[in-house]
């Protein structure tokens, strides 16, 4: 290994993971993760599940403890972010005028929360959702319960937030564009599913709706008005319309952009020796062809240890298959797989719907191409995951029925080698 230095733009999980690969396959030399946020590295998924709703704490959102980057000579910038890159002379310059030399650069700068020109956005009582703060925040405003709490955007996160508010004992309305929740991730079957187990907890939707103006008095907000005319009153009021990849000092540093930085299947970017991992890459997949950018936990972690393997010069490429995974209310949802190919599909579904126990394949040309599994055990010979990515990986095809029918045990579905 001829790398003395390596520094890596971001705090979480992609950027933490990739300085944990480094040391543990070897390297020696200098690592530096200069990270945004004044916390130690975390993982994100708990802060709209079992974070926010009090039933875990800070240790199960660390990626690492805090004793490890000491104990393991990593230098740990916290609010010292990487602000500027010289690709030429291999030198970035942090946040706080400070400059360092590089062998290798990670940029892992991840993602933003989507901003809209909402007026009264800045009330107090308005937020947000992406950091450990902010759900720190939130929890102190749900926790007590009997709140009004309007959520605007009904992807995954205003559902999850939705579903935590609700189970604090709060009324809860989330609006949104499209005409069925989630509709746009696992299509209107099954998002219809998600609506209805809400509306089971009493939620209310608003779809499609869009928010024109928080409203508010003495500086705290009242309501959300709707482009129908409909006020909803609202003492929390939580915008979560997506998020947008961090390019901004790829871009400065001249790197190619393309919903997030561009890169091949090793993670590399257009400049030599920088690479990209996590929210912020757009990678090229070797099963589609194709680049993909995830903005989910599982991305993060395995493009960090890819990016570190390739840092070190060693034949690594991002190929796994994207996973995520959502808990709300009594359901506990896993998914992997391609949206993008299985968008516009109908699901072939084993099980019940109606039982909250299932497991949904799509196909496209005969193909598994995505499945998830609802409340369905994840214990036995093959699981469900296990199953719909052996399935996916194999490229075969099967037969619809087959894959409907519960008699026909998992492991009859993967095709022999």
């Amino acid at each position: 290994m001829t790398l003395e230095s390596i520094i890596i733009a971001g705090g979480g999980l992609a950027g933490a993971t990739a300085a944990r690969t480094l040391r543990a396959e070897g390297f020696q030399g200098n690592i530096t993760v200069a990270a945004a946020e004044a916390h130690h590295p975390y993982i994100r998924p708990p802060l709209s599940k079992e974070y926010l709703l009090g039933k875990a704490g800070e240790d199960a959102v660390e990626v690492v403890p805090e004793t490890w980057y000491a104990e393991n000579n990593v230098n740990l910038r916290l609010g010292a972010p990487v602000a500027g890159v010289d690709p030429s002379a291999r030198i970035v310059r942090y946040a706080d005028g400070a400059t360092e030399r590089y062998g290798a650069l990670l940029l892992a700068t991840g993602a933003a929360p989507r901003q809209i020109p909402l007026p009264g956005s800045g009330l107090d009582g308005v937020t947000t959702f992406r950091t450990l703060d902010d759900s720190r925040r939130l929890r102190g405003q749900l926790a007590a319960g009997g709140r009004k709490v309007v959520l605007i955007g009904s992807g995954w996160i205003g559902m999850e937030l939705a579903a935590a508010a609700s189970t604090y004992g709060n009324e809860v309305t989330l609006l949104g564009l499209e005409e069925v929740p989630l509709g746009g991730a696992i299509g209107p079957d099954l998002g219809r599913f998600f609506r209805s187990l809400h509306e089971g907890y009493g939620v209310q939707f608003r779809l499609p709706a869009s928010a024109t103006e928080i409203t508010g008095h003495a500086g705290s907000a009242t309501g959300v008005l709707t482009n129908s005319g409909e006020h909803l009153p609202a003492d929390v009021v939580v915008i979560a319309v997506g998020v947008v990849p961090d390019t901004a000092l790829a871009s400065s540093a001249g790197l190619e952009i393309r919903n997030g930085v561009l890169t091949d299947a090793s993670l590399r970017t257009s400049a030599p020796d920088i690479f990209a991992a996590g929210d912020v890459a757009n990678a090229l997949h070797p099963f589609t062809g194709g680049h993909h950018r995830s903005e989910h936990w599982a991305n993060a972690l395995n493009g960090g240890k890819v990016a570190a393997k390739a840092m070190l010069g060693q034949e690594a490429v991002l190929d796994a298959i994207p996973y995520f995974y959502t808990d709300q209310f009594d359901v506990s949802m896993e998914y992997s797989g391609f949206p993008t190919l299985a968008a516009g599909s109908a699901p072939v579904i084993r099980g019940s719907l109606e039982a909250k126990e299932f497991v949904a394949f799509w196909q496209r040309d005969g193909r598994v191409v995505a499945g998830m599994n609802v409340n369905w055990p994840r214990t036995g010979k093959p699981g469900a995951q296990k199953t719909i990515k052996a399935l996916i990986s194999a490229r075969s095809e099967v037969a619809a029925a087959a894959l409907a029918d519960a008699a026909v045990p998992f492991d009859q579905l993967i095709p022999e080698p």
